[in-house]
């Protein structure tokens, strides 16, 4: 084994040499070699130097960087770059949302699509690892801005997209309204209907019931089959939830239909305790119609709530923790306030939100966590449903999908789990999930040769 573990230090540190000032990219690809080296001993085949499968799976299969002119209402041209990195496709066509968003540079798409490689590999369903997006910022932007954005960003992505291609989804900044406007110039310009070209559409024009709910409640089913093998249920639990976005609102959704209290939502500038819980209805209307602030929530809702102007979510005392926001919002600190605090279980519904040293404090304290590419895999989960209904032209009923997406789930649980019982790590999902996905991947890498 220590032969294994020189030679994965050795090409994480060649990895970071070709990928400089790519922290995200680095963090994520360190996160997995660690723990493959016990899959290199059982499974010598993945290490032979002549195939070099670990250093074709960290290398993207293809990397598209473009420019999206686009035009403000004041008749201001801007500029910006546009993403799409097509990693692996061993199992399937590409598969990984959009992100608009300021910090989005290709390092940060590149941990995204590394990351997509697992999660839609534990998933079953026949999807590649891909991921993309822009630095453009949809915040403050009108209907018509967003419109010719978006317009711009697909007159070059559709060149490199289809069905059986590359199917990107929608991530942060990237809703039901660009969804829109992406697919209908993707239209007008291919002059075709095809439907699964795109996932995350509206339910009326071939999108899947449940699409906007399923990464959160897939957390929340995650979270539930941690706690059922240790003897516990989430009923009558207190949550903590950060984001206030499309998987932190149904996180809460599917925490109150199972009985817990979620107290917490957050943004970029602070956070809202409500002793009562949560008003879900309340919550949505200021997100998702007003397009306003949590500290508008506080100041709504009454005496229960209380608005924290740049305070850590993870302050407020529960039993467990769903971190919904981006990557990294977890740290050490955080952690550590967490296990004081008696948290039972975390589970990610954002892309890597724990950092290392964070997740490390709360193993060690016997807490259930649910990585990222595992908890966090509903929302690919049906976007693959939604691939589903599209090529047989079909739509299937909510609880159709919302029965599919729990089957999915517990089978995510369960392979992460006995894969990480069989490698003698029992209870570390992290281990579980990222060798159980690399099983996958790399057993079709190595059957379709070198390519």
């Amino acid at each position: 084994m220590k032969d294994s573990k020189d030679r994965l230090e050795a090409l994480r540190a060649e990895i970071e040499r070709r990928n400089p000032a790519q922290p995200e990219f680095h963090q994520a690809v360190r996160e997995v070699l660690e723990t493959l080296a016990p899959v290199f001993t059982a499974r010598p085949e993945y290490a032979d130097p002549a195939v070099a499968l670990v250093e074709r799976l960290t290398e993207p299969e293809r990397q598209i960087l473009f420019r999206v002119p686009w035009q403000d209402d004041r008749g201001r041209v801007h500029v910006n770059r546009g993403y799409r990195v097509e990693f692996n496709s061993a199992l399937g066509p590409y598969k990984g949302g959009l992100r608009f968003h300021p910090s989005v540079d290709i390092g940060v798409v590149k941990f995204l699509g590394f990351e997509q490689i697992f999660k839609n590999a534990l998933t079953g369903l026949g999807i590649g690892g891909g991921k993309g997006g822009s630095d453009f910022d949809p915040h403050g932007r009108s209907d018509a801005e967003v419109m010719r954005f978006c317009q711009s960003f697909m007159t070059e992505l559709h060149r490199h997209i289809g069905e059986h291609t590359d199917v990107p989804a929608g991530d942060i900044g990237v809703g039901g309204r660009e969804i829109g406007y992406l697919f209908g110039q993707y239209r007008r310009i291919t002059n075709r209907w095809e439907a699964g070209v795109l996932t995350g559409k509206g339910q009326n024009w071939g999108g899947s019931a449940i699409r906007p709910q399923a990464t959160g409640y897939g957390s929340v089913l995650f979270a539930a089959e941690m706690l059922h093998v240790r003897g516990a249920s989430l009923d009558g639990l207190t949550a903590v939830v950060s984001g206030s976005g499309n998987v932190a609102l149904y996180t809460i959704e599917k925490l109150q239909q199972l009985g817990a209290n979620p107290l917490t939502c957050s943004d970029s500038q602070g956070y809202v305790v409500d002793d009562k819980g949560i008003d879900l209805a309340l919550l949505q209307q200021i997100k998702e119609v007003e397009r306003g602030r949590v500290s508008e929530y506080a100041a709504r809702r009454g005496s229960s709530a209380r608005y924290v102007p740049g305070g850590r979510v993870w302050e407020v005392p529960a039993d467990v923790a769903f971190p919904s926001a981006t990557q990294n919002e977890l740290d050490a600190q955080d952690a550590r306030t967490l296990v004081a605090n008696g948290v039972k279980a975390v589970s990610e519904g954002a892309n890597m939100p724990t950092t290392p040293e964070a997740v490390r404090i709360l193993q060690d304290a016997g807490v259930a966590f649910g990585p990222g590419k595992a908890a966090n895999a509903g929302g690919v989960a049906v976007s693959a449903l939604e691939m589903s209904q599209n090529a047989g032209r079909v739509a299937w009923s909510a609880q159709r999908v919302e029965d599919e997406l729990a089957a999915i789930m517990r089978s995510i649980h369960a392979v992460a789990h006995e894969t990480a019982e069989r490698y003698g790590a029992p209870g570390d999902y992290v281990t579980g999930a990222n060798i159980a996905g690399f099983e996958r991947v790399a057993d079709a890498m190595l059957a379709q040769g070198v390519i």
